[in-house]
């Protein structure tokens, strides 16, 4: 194997692993402080849960032998057949098992902001282990494991579609199904903790150099250029929501700069080793501004997506997904729309609404599903006294 590559990757690797604490503290900052270890928790346990599910069956069914285009054969059930020396100088594909590993994690506690603050710990456990078979490992499979996306020409250098496009648009559904929290929206629900917030941006902003940076999976010029369209567009994103909210509300919002660094780095995933950094800059701005509105119209509807996952996650994705299409450089791939390859923009087009479909149907199922067999939702006086006690006994302080 190459050393160098594999050392890389294996760095991207851990740097992947430490967003999933970095995106607990930054969800239980905003939440209140009676659930904000629970908030923590449902994050964590995620490379708990995913861990051992991708381990026995989501690999295989991601990137197993593909059946029919959809979805994974069991020819790496168990991690059989999975070698530890790649051929000929090749990454070890043990190793890019457990890269991928790291974002099919992280994708289902992206999720669980939609519903912070209100949902059984048990019926979340089940709902982790059914939606990571049933919609992360089958997109993951039509877009990187050999399925019909892929085959299409769609490109998605790190997620876009894969990781924020099917956990945003699984949060729409499942804030949906769940309802709102108790007392929403007459209630103030305040972030607890914007140091938090803050700081768990940072931890997420360092570990996306290893989220898309890695996805090259070699320390060459697309590594290179990763990083630095991904620098780019976060700083562009957050810059562009802080003045949004000094121009709209007076003061500069640190939790706006921070949503907006969020914002930019999504939307610069899925092209992240295909655009150069101008077009990343653009993106990052855009980005902000889309998410932003997106909060807007969800707050005048009233639909109680706590942390606001669809805003920022579901609609960022989907706008760098299209903006692949859009900005997609020749000296990358094949070129998008003002290099005049506008077939690129019809693919992306096609793998944006296919995502949007299967995932937030599928999400509606199961969370329907997991409800009629073990309700999903805390019961009014354990969501009065907040999901630290009612849930794992436990709280900043000692335990309950």
């Amino acid at each position: 194997m190459d050393g160098a590559n594999t050392t890389f990757v294996l760095i991207s690797t851990a740097m992947v692993m430490l967003m999933i604490p970095g995106l607990g503290l930054f969800y239980a900052g905003l939440v209140r402080a009676k659930s904000a270890l629970s908030t923590v928790m449902q994050c964590f346990i995620c490379m708990g849960v995913v861990g051992v599910v991708w381990v026995l069956w989501g690999y295989t069914l991601a990137f197993g032998e593909s059946i029919g285009g959809f979805i994974g054969g069991f020819n790496h059930f168990a991690l059989q057949g999975v070698a530890l020396e790649g051929a000929d100088g090749d990454l070890s594909p043990m190793l890019f098992m457990l890269f991928q590993g790291m974002f099919a994690a992280i994708t289902p506690a992206l999720l669980a902001g939609a519903f912070a603050e209100r949902i059984k710990f048990s019926a979340f456990l089940v709902f982790v282990v059914l939606w990571s078979s049933l919609v992360y490992s089958p997109v993951a499979h039509w877009v990187w494991g050999g399925g019909w996306l892929g085959a299409l020409g769609a490109l998605d250098f790190a997620g876009g579609n894969v990781v924020h496009m099917t956990s945003g648009v699984g949060a729409l559904a499942a804030a949906l199904v769940i309802g709102r929290r108790m007392g929403f929206p007459r209630e103030p629900m305040e972030p607890h903790s914007i140091m938090l917030v803050l700081l768990g941006t940072g931890m997420l902003w360092f570990g996306w150099f290893g989220f898309n940076g890695g996805s090259a999976l070699a320390a060459d010029g697309i590594a290179v250029n990763a990083f630095v369209t991904t620098n780019t567009a976060a700083a562009a994103g957050a810059l562009t929501w802080m003045l949004i909210t000094w121009r709209f509300g007076g003061k500069p919002s640190a939790i706006g700069a921070a949503s907006g660094a969020v914002a930019g780095l999504v939307a610069i995933t899925p092209g992240a080793g295909f655009v150069e950094p101008l077009p990343a800059l653009l993106i990052g701005i855009v980005a902000a501004i889309v998410s932003y509105a997106a909060i807007e119209f969800r707050i005048r509807r009233q639909l109680d997506d706590s942390l606001d996952v669809w805003g920022i996650h579901g609609m960022s994705g989907t706008w760098g997904a299209l903006a692949v299409g859009l900005f997609a450089s020749t000296a990358l791939s094949d070129g998008g729309v003002f290099t005049g390859n506008s077939g690129q923009f019809v693919s992306q087009l096609i793998a944006t609404v296919a995502t949007w479909v299967y995932a937030f149907i599928v999400t509606w199922i199961l969370f329907k599903l997991v409800d009629v067999v073990m309700k999903v939702r805390v019961s009014e006086a354990d969501e009065a006294i907040g999901l630290d006690a009612s849930q794992h006994g436990e709280q900043e302080g000692g335990a309950v």
